[in-house]
């Protein structure tokens, strides 16, 4: 079993139940168990502002997929949840980003992992931070480094 960390967010359709919806069927994946997560986290859009704020967690799984049979995993949720994939960093019901996969860096061309951008994202570090302070990103660095690094986004936790 590998551990591996996934990214949750939405910021349509009652985000909060997205989430924890997909949360419960993360636990459903095959040959995968819910480990733990964290709590939820408020933040605006990253991309076009004209578009509600979002709410994003992140997950520890410990699953026996391999990578892209995990990836098929979490798109086929995404699609159950109505997502439509419009325009680039648009609204959307549910996204789930695989972004760490044990210690593994993999970049093929449906997956690179550690997950693009992870270093530059508030909204995903400070909930990692909460699951896992101690975490080394490949090539990156710790969480805490890579979050301290951040600190000027804003991001709220939700309680």
């Amino acid at each position: 079993m590998i551990i591996a960390y996934i990214g949750l967010g939405s910021n349509l359709d009652q985000p909060k139940q997205q989430l924890l919806q997909a949360l419960d069927e993360l636990a459903d994946m095959p040959e995968t168990r819910l480990n733990r997560a964290s709590s939820l986290y408020a933040s605006s859009p990253m991309g076009p502002k004209d578009q509600p704020d979002y709410l994003n967690a992140i997950a520890e799984i410990s699953t026996g997929l391999a990578p892209l049979a995990l990836l098929d995993e979490l798109q086929r949720i995404e699609d159950d949840h109505g997502r439509i994939r419009g325009r680039h960093w648009g609204p959307r019901t549910l996204d789930l980003d695989l972004l760490l996969y044990g210690e593994q860096v993999i970049r093929e061309q449906r997956l690179t992992v550690p997950h693009p951008g992870i270093a530059q994202r508030a909204f995903v570090l400070k909930p990692l931070e909460e699951l896992a302070p101690r975490l080394v990103v490949p090539e990156l660095g710790t969480i805490r480094e890579l979050s301290a690094a951040c600190k000027d986004q804003q991001v709220r936790r939700i309680k």
